[in-house]
């Protein structure tokens, strides 16, 4: 047999085959994704097959049993009865109590006022405490060392007080030559109540001790902020101004010879400005007449070693600016 004859004659088995088993799926059915025999659609009818379908589907994923369809919801404009005339309609088929069904129609029909409620004005919180217990700049300007403290203790002039473990005054020599400003209270410093006591504190003293300077004499630190920021991060601008009265009155109080701003949170609310610490460093700045200079903050030296050698610079800049004339 020739190759020609060979393919026409598997052409017209597979025709055979083809017809055959289309004639079976239409009468018997077929094999579905699982594997089980299906009736036809015709069947069942197509709605009815459907339905069957998905049902079986759903009992084999255990989703079973199957849900049903929710009633519509009523639409706004639907024919809804009125509360006062479905009362008036009963009090007509039951005589004996009018008064009781046109009571309850007047109250359901009644708008209910809600209840009075004294909000906040914008911007106030809960946890705001009354004009009269929050100190006034000018009173915060006249107060001597140890009032001021106490003041620092119980403030309640913005938000950080309310995650505080204590607020954090300052430490040191009240008659200081330097006063140091760091930005704010970290981990550490929230527990103990005093700042610069964690890995950035360690590092400050080594510092101060390579230019010959203790922070037990002759040295002031304190920080913007008197309460630490949540997560340490860089305290708000109303979060700043409202701590920043107690800082001027330290700093008039002490009175020292120089002030050094640690980092960039310092420097720009001491001198208002917006320059990075990069291009304020080695250059003198005032500060209602007392010398001031910046330079970087010891956390920002843990965290960039290579800047350590700029900052001996700076330190033997405040050793020079600081030393007491002979």
């Amino acid at each position: 047999m020739k190759n020609t004859e060979i393919l026409h004659f598997f052409a017209f088995f597979y025709q055979i085959i083809k017809k055959i088993a289309a004639k079976s799926k239409k009468t018997h059915g077929r094999r579905d994704f699982f594997g089980n025999f299906r009736k036809s659609p015709e069947f069942f009818g197509r709605a009815a097959y459907n339905s069957r379908m998905r049902a079986e589907v759903l009992r084999e994923l255990g989703l079973s049993p199957v849900w049903k369809r929710r009633a519509a919801p009523r639409r706004p404009d639907d024919n809804r009865q009125n509360p006062a005339a479905t009362a008036k309609s009963a009090a007509a088929a039951n005589p004996a109590a009018p008064e009781k069904s046109a009571a309850r129609a007047e109250t359901a029909a009644a708008p209910i006022a809600p209840p009075p409620h004294n909000a906040p004005a914008r911007g106030e919180t809960d946890s705001a405490i009354p004009p009269a217990a929050a100190p006034e700049e000018s009173a915060i300007a006249r107060m001597r060392w140890q009032p001021l403290r106490e003041t620092v203790a119980a403030c309640r002039r913005c938000e950080l007080c309310q995650m505080r473990k204590q607020a954090v005054f300052g430490v040191g020599d009240e008659d200081a030559d330097i006063f140091f400003v760091g930005e704010g209270p970290g981990q550490e410093e929230d527990r103990l109540g005093e700042p610069f006591v964690g890995a950035a504190g360690q590092l400050l003293d080594a510092m101060l001790k390579s230019i010959g300077i203790s922070r037990e004499s002759g040295v002031y630190i304190a920080n913007i902020v008197k309460c630490r920021p949540p997560q340490n991060r860089k305290p708000k601008p109303a979060e700043a101004a409202a701590c920043m009265p107690y800082l001027h009155r330290q700093l008039a109080l002490s009175n020292p010879r120089l002030i050094v701003a640690l980092g960039g949170v310092a420097a720009a609310h001491l001198l208002q400005t917006n320059e990075p610490v990069g291009a304020l460093r080695q250059r003198m700045h005032t500060y209602q007449g007392t010398p001031l200079v910046v330079t970087y903050h010891p956390a920002y030296l843990l965290r960039s070693p290579t800047e350590k050698r700029k900052s001996w610079n700076d330190l033997r800049m405040i050793r020079r600016l600081a030393a007491k004339p002979e």
